[in-house]
């Protein structure tokens, strides 16, 4: 069995959440243009679709947040940071970032 090295560790999360990344621009794309689809002039209709708009607003505001949080994650590991906890400085176990790629904080300030 092949050791995990903290490098390996870190090059294989690093693609995880480019990949993560590019999964999120393209739900964002697909959510914007859904948001943007013009409305039924029935009533009841346009009801139910501003209904379905506030739906897609929030995804859209998930998507972004999330996409955030990724975009942040990829910028700790360029600073070197990535390991670190944002509250306490402690280590972030590797566990905890396979299972949150973007996580900031230990399963202690968690």
């Amino acid at each position: 069995m092949q050791n995990v090295t903290p490098e390996n560790a870190v090059i294989h999360l690093k693609n995880a959440l480019l990949s993560l990344d590019n999964e999120l621009s393209d739900r964002l794309k697909k959510l914007q243009i859904d948001i943007t689809q013009s409305h039924n002039a029935d009533s009841e209709e346009q009801a139910v679709e501003r209904e379905n708009d506030e739906v897609i607003e929030q995804l859209i505001d998930d998507t972004n947040m999330e996409l955030s949080q990724v975009k942040h994650a990829l910028d700790r590991i360029e600073s070197g940071d990535y390991y670190r906890c944002e509250k306490c400085g402690n280590e972030i176990g590797l566990e905890r970032l396979q299972a949150i790629p973007y996580a900031t904080l230990c399963m202690q300030c968690a």
